[in-house]
């Protein structure tokens, strides 16, 4: 478990009783904005589901409590692409709850994620953030030495309208400065 500060999230491994509270943060995403492409949000058994792959990978799936125990956000990291040169390399995703924005939960929760990631072994982080207006997401990310490393035009159509994915990347740990063991450790 991880806090910042007195007043920041605490930051602790999921469990499976999160399940309806990260329905409920993610669905407010898929059906009001762009920082998912979903269109549809996934029931509890699916997300269930995807919770579960990224746990059964050796990677964290992680959540921000506010100080009366409210699930306010959540993280986590996932394989960047399934073939094997890219096994040093996860990409994040981060989802707070509506009203929650600037109040340090999605910094928390990066941070954690950077260090667990980096804790066992991953090189690189990749951000691919929906919305090129998605201007809080591109600073937290900036803000935590992550770079732009690209933009992809109109790849998704969401709203009615063409939207920009932003592609952003951080080194973790040595990054490519030296040689990485064969595999990352899982957990």
């Amino acid at each position: 478990m991880h806090r910042i500060s007195a007043q920041a999230p605490l930051v602790r491994a999921s469990v499976e009783a999160d399940i309806p509270a990260i329905a409920a943060i993610y669905r407010h995403h898929v059906t009001t904005g762009l920082a998912s492409f979903e269109e549809t949000s996934p029931d509890l058994a699916e997300l269930a589901r995807r919770r579960e792959a990224v746990l059964a990978s050796g990677l964290p799936w992680l959540i921000a409590e506010d100080l009366d125990g409210k699930v306010v956000g959540y993280a986590y990291a996932a394989l960047y692409r399934p073939r094997s040169a890219y096994r040093f390399t996860v990409e994040d995703s981060i989802y707070v709850a509506l009203g929650m924005i600037g109040r340090g939960i999605g910094r928390s929760l990066l941070t954690a994620l950077i260090a667990e990631t980096t804790a066992v072994g991953y090189r690189q982080m990749i951000a691919v953030i929906e919305d090129s207006g998605n201007h809080a997401s591109i600073a937290l990310h900036r803000s935590s030495g992550f770079r732009e490393a690209g933009r992809l035009r109109s790849v998704g159509f969401k709203f009615g309208r063409w939207v920009d994915s932003v592609l952003m990347q951080r080194a973790l740990g040595p990054g490519d400065t030296v040689l990485p063991r064969d595999r990352p450790s899982r957990g």
